[in-house]
């Protein structure tokens, strides 16, 4: 087996996202899958891009929503309206209301009130899934030990979604105090397109370089990226041809690091992999060394051939993203780093170039990073 992965250009500087086409089989019998549908404005453009590239009667065999933010599930409603779809995967946020309402600090909502005040505001998912439903598609949740196409779901955990669920920005208020007792208390509501457009804003006016060397590395444990994020797919594959692949969403350390538990835990080989997604557009809270080291490898010495490709998905004129000591962290790791920045960017894993793509430019080391706010 053979498995293509393909990164669309998403948003622009205010509004990113993910997009992403796996193709995977054989070139004369292969299957498709689309891992989230990035904006809004992304859907038709996703809808031409598959008819274009596999025929106007494409089918999909699994769509996946790594979670339930804007920027990864807002083009996903015009795809399972205008493509025939087999499975669709997806957290639905409502229907773990009963199971979370220990850890919602208002211990008087009913079952049914919690569950239709958290679908009101997760109304994109919402459509999504109504629009499965009438078009008579599958659904299923992703959580570990799923197997999707030739991906294990490596992360989340059931019970570790209940427990980050009313973390969620636009979730009721969380009882810290019980979420802290199981552990998974990862701080203040945080992420989405406020705090996005924030950190974006504060970078503009107060971005400091400082340098980086390969042998220094700057950055740190210790990023806290949002619950939601947190919630994020992370997506295994392990070919009989070798080819070893680690799809991450918007996972962060605590994600990322549920996900090497469970990889060992089913003997999944880590630090071998030929493909590996950047999470979050490259963010510098989502990932540190000790996580990487775990999943990818150690530092590798200067000089050394690569080892495998990171695609991360950033849109053009972004001054946040990826993080020049992210790309910085990959390459020292042996990773080829690619970012879509506006053009679509293709690993091909064994299936035939095609035509009209032309090779990519790699991110280059940097020797001046953004300095911790």
């Amino acid at each position: 087996m053979k498995c293509e992965i393909e990164f669309l250009p998403v948003g622009n500087a205010s509004k990113p996202g993910d997009a992403i086409v796996v193709r995977y089989g054989s070139p004369d019998a292969y299957e498709i899958m689309v891992i989230d549908g990035g904006t809004l404005e992304t859907g038709d453009m996703l809808v031409a891009h598959l008819r274009k590239h596999f025929g106007p009667y494409v089918t999909l065999t699994h769509v996946v929503l790594t979670h339930s933010d804007a920027d990864h599930a807002s083009g996903l409603r015009t795809v399972l309206k205008e493509i025939p779809v087999t499975n669709l995967w997806l957290h639905v946020p409502w229907l773990h209301a009963s199971a979370s309402k220990p850890y919602f600090l208002n211990k008087t909502w009913a079952d049914e009130r919690l569950s239709i005040a958290i679908k009101k505001e997760y109304d994109i998912v919402a459509e999504i899934l109504d629009t499965a439903i009438q078009n008579r598609i599958s659904i299923r949740e992703p959580f570990v030990g799923e197997m999707i196409g030739p991906f294990h779901v490596l992360s989340p955990h059931k019970e570790m979604y209940e427990l980050l669920l009313p973390q969620f920005e636009r979730t009721p208020e969380p009882d810290q105090a019980a979420i802290a007792a199981k552990g998974w208390w990862i701080g203040p509501k945080s992420g989405g397109m406020l705090s996005s457009l924030f950190e974006k804003a504060i970078a503009k006016v107060q971005n400091k370089w400082v340098t980086e060397t390969w042998e220094h590395e700057l950055l740190k444990d210790g990023g806290v990226t949002g619950a939601s994020n947190e919630s994020s797919v992370v997506l295994y594959c392990n070919l009989d041809e070798g080819q070893k692949i680690l799809l991450n969403g918007d996972a962060g350390v605590w994600a990322l690091s549920v996900a090497a538990y469970f990889a060992e835990h089913y003997k999944f080989p880590l630090r071998e992999f030929t493909f590996v997604q950047v999470p979050h557009h490259g963010s510098r809270r989502n990932v540190g060394p000790t996580i990487l080291n775990r999943l990818i490898g150690p530092i590798q010495p200067k000089g050394t051939q690569t080892r495998f490709t990171a695609f991360v998905s950033s849109p053009p004129e972004d001054d946040v993203h990826p993080r020049k000591m992210v790309t910085n962290a990959f390459l020292r790791r042996g990773g080829c780093v690619v970012a879509t920045q506006g053009t679509a960017k293709i690993h091909y894993g064994g299936f035939p170039s095609r035509l009209g793509y032309v090779g990519v430019k790699p991110v280059e080391f940097s020797p001046s990073v953004e300095e911790y706010d």
